[in-house]
């Protein structure tokens, strides 16, 4: 399967997951571009994880095409995750794994990668090699999964909740490091619920409600469309949308 335009490494159209009697995703269509930060925005519920765990092959579609870096990720799960990286919302390590020991597993199943020493110390986790993962705090553990999943080179980088569990200073250091990976051309696609990090990091967002997209554009442009409401940031911008009739939004996405 083909992406529609050369520079889409992600092309989702009609996508649809439900879980017994609950729609979680109804009928999606995105597009990420390479080289580009994509955001997913809604609020607890409103699919998002839902939908990079089917656009990743881990959950299966009720219906639509995926197409991630021109493979159904379904069918060609091995050829896709050669090429991405993933940091789950909830990264589980095995008891009694040492921080040394998830690098130098994690590394030696790729024929390439970065230098996990080096990205320890670039996250702050230079001296903590014989550490067991489970003496981190929640922040570290964050960190670990994040230089994880970044290890191989990836192509694309999932990152679902990048950021939660860090310090304000950890936080500034991890945006740093993300605008670094795009200027070296990866396209990284993230969920969050900060705002100002949103606001930021991306270049395109989408704005989910009970699984269908709210809004879709730049964070300058969504902002400056609900500028005569008097939004002054992308932050009032989701409350807007989240406190509007579902028909608006479909008014306001044409």
């Amino acid at each position: 399967m083909n992406c529609e335009h050369d520079d889409e490494v992600l092309s989702v159209r009609g996508l649809r997951k439900t879980y017994g009697k609950l729609t979680a995703v109804d009928g999606i269509d995105l597009a990420v571009r390479r080289g580009e930060i994509f955001g997913l925005l809604g609020a607890n519920g409103a699919g998002k994880s839902t939908t990079v765990e089917c656009a990743l092959g881990v959950k299966k579609r009720d219906a639509g095409t995926v197409s991630l870096l021109g493979h159904d990720p379904e069918r060609e799960r091995k050829r896709v995750f050669a090429r991405v990286g993933v940091q789950f919302q909830a990264t589980r390590f095995q008891d009694k794994l040492r921080v040394g020991e998830a690098c130098g597993t994690t590394a030696a199943l790729y024929p390439k990668t970065r230098d996990w020493r080096e990205l320890l110390e670039r996250f702050g986790l230079g001296g903590m090699v014989h550490r067991g993962i489970a003496d981190l705090s929640g922040g570290e553990r964050q960190k670990l999964a994040v230089l994880l999943a970044v290890l191989p080179e990836p192509e694309v980088l999932f990152l679902d909740e990048l950021t939660t569990g860090l310090d304000p200073v950890s936080r500034r250091e991890m945006w740093s490091f993300l605008k670094g990976l795009r200027a070296e051309g990866v396209t990284v696609v993230l969920t969050s619920h900060y705002m100002e990090e949103v606001e930021y990091l991306c270049d395109r967002v989408a704005i989910l409600k009970n699984g269908k997209i709210a809004l879709s554009g730049s964070p300058a442009e969504l902002i400056a469309s609900e500028a005569g409401s008097g939004a002054k940031n992308l932050d009032d911008v989701f409350v807007s949308a989240m406190n509007q009739a579902e028909y608006s939004f479909a008014e306001a996405s044409r």
